[in-house]
């Protein structure tokens, strides 16, 4: 899958290119973009953490350094005041000076050209404890802290008299230990972008893989390859989701396709056949029964039949139409169903008697419905023509009516061949022709069971069908009665 693809977007009247990103292009950069900014983030917490740890452990070393130093200090033996005090600082790492109140040094004893350079510190370390009430004072510690430094201050009395102990550390080696681990840190950084890169990018490919499996998959089903099966075996269960929708799309397209293209080859017949027999016949009067009276009127009633069965086609073609589209409207109204399904079975009296057809009825009197009645007599006459026109060789058909706790339950019932298991879900859908040859239905167009199920489904009403094969066939509808005997 390449990284950027072309999509024509329109606006307005024109068209534009618009260069949209691929899904593994997208992918590798959002990894990319999200482990350098946790890597920056890591940096710079990093670094001041760093800093200010040691800073922190530094203030401490030299407050513990000056409170022990307070604690050992006797200025009665000044060389033993002065190795404590170089031990002490040597120790801590610091550096350790003694003030008397008039700014001299006591330690380290030849310091007075330093003791110059500090009397601005020795300054401010009086005014601080200045500040401060005599007890408060003496149990004061100051500390003070620069960029470049940090110092502690404390006051001790020794036979009434008052020093100044000043310690002070050098942030010099903390500054330069933070540089190092900052530099140390970018060369992590910069191996860990350049890792992030690779695993990113193989990240991305393993995620984008699928979906770039499944797009190439569904442009070959949308160019019309519907043997085109897809995977199911993915790491993520919304594309394995995805996968089961396009295989079961792809089985419903081949499948619409194959009875649209069966569907046209059987209105083709059925259009043929009457128009050829149409201009057969009239041809016939024309140059042989024309002055003959009754070939003439035979010619012309084969004429007359033929045109009755493409209206009918043509009527049934615009009615499955309609039905499908959802724009035919339904007038449903109370009426007798039992004297409507005596009247549709009269209809084939006349058929029934030429071709030896038995129709039998059992029909409870007075059962009423509520229903769009023009559409119901047209679901009760095509189910009565389908029992006919397949039905067994005993030429036998049973239509039956009977009051149920809920319902009107109409059935009829045939003794042909019976309907495989593997086509009773298919047999109401649209374009559905049996693999039985093809063969017209008994005053019917072959669309019946499809104009059945469109009819009843505008009602939600229920039908459906039982068979076995061998042994005929039962569709049965249960139509609604009237509100006023819903719990009747």
């Amino acid at each position: 899958m390449g990284f950027f693809h072309r999509k024509n977007q329109s606006s307005g009247g024109g068209k534009r290119r618009v260069r949209s990103l691929g899904l593994n292009l997208i992918l590798w950069l959002s990894f990319l973009l999200f482990a350098i900014i946790l890597i920056v983030i890591f940096t710079i917490i990093n670094s001041y953490e760093i800093n200010s740890h040691f800073r922190r452990r530094e203030e401490d070393n030299l407050s513990a350094a000056g409170t022990v130093l307070k604690s050992m200090l006797n200025l009665e033996y000044p060389d033993e005041l002065s190795a404590t005090m170089l031990k002490i600082a040597n120790e801590y790492s610091v550096s350790a000076y003694l003030f008397a109140t008039d700014g001299s040094f006591v330690f380290p004893f030849d310091s007075s050209s330093e003791g110059n350079d500090f009397k601005d510190t020795y300054q401010y370390i009086k005014a601080k404890f200045d500040e401060l009430d005599p007890e408060t004072a003496q149990r004061a510690q100051l500390m003070f802290s620069t960029d470049d430094s940090a110092s502690c201050a404390a006051m001790i009395t020794w036979e009434e008299q008052e020093y100044y102990l000043y310690l002070v550390t050098s942030f010099e080696h903390v500054n330069s230990m933070t540089e190092d681990a900052l530099w140390l840190t970018l060369i992590i950084a910069l191996f860990a972008v350049a890792l992030s890169l690779i695993v990113s990018g193989f990240i991305s490919m393993v995620v984008s893989r699928p979906v770039t499996d499944l797009t190439a998959r569904a442009e070959e089903l949308a160019k019309g390859n519907y043997e085109v099966r897809f995977n199911k075996g993915y790491f993520l269960s919304e594309l394995n989701r995805l996968s089961n929708v396009l295989d079961y799309a792809s089985a419903e397209i081949s499948k619409a396709d194959k009875m649209q293209k069966e569907l046209i080859a059987n209105v083709s017949h059925d259009f043929k056949t009457p128009l050829t027999m149409i201009k057969a016949y009239a041809l016939m009067i024309n140059e042989i029964s024309g002055n003959d009276p009754v070939k003439r009127e035979k010619h012309t009633q084969v004429i007359i039949d033929e045109a009755d069965r493409l209206t009918a086609l043509v009527g049934d073609l615009l009615d499955l139409s309609k039905l499908q589209a959802g724009i035919d409207p339904l007038e449903k109204t109370v009426f007798n169903l039992s004297e409507d399904l005596y009247g549709v079975a009269g209809r084939f009296e006349d058929f029934a008697t030429q071709r030896g057809y038995e129709i039998v009825t059992d029909i409870d009197d007075d059962l009423y419905t509520f229903a769009d009645k023009r559409r119901a007599e047209q679901v009760l006459y095509n189910l009565i023509g389908n029992a006919i026109n397949y039905t067994g060789d005993d030429k036998k058909v049973l239509i039956r009516l009977k009051k149920t706790e809920t319902a009107a339950r109409f059935e009829v019932i045939d003794s042909g061949a019976g309907i495989p298991p593997d086509q009773i879900d298919t047999i109401w859908e649209r374009y559905y022709r049996s693999e039985q040859t093809h063969k017209r239905a008994a005053g019917g167009t072959g669309l019946g069971l499809a104009i059945v199920k469109s009819a009843l489904k505008r009602q939600d009403i229920p039908f459906g069908v039982t068979s076995k094969v061998g042994e005929g066939s039962c569709f049965w509808v249960e139509f609604p009665p009237p509100p006023d005997h819903q719990d009747a």
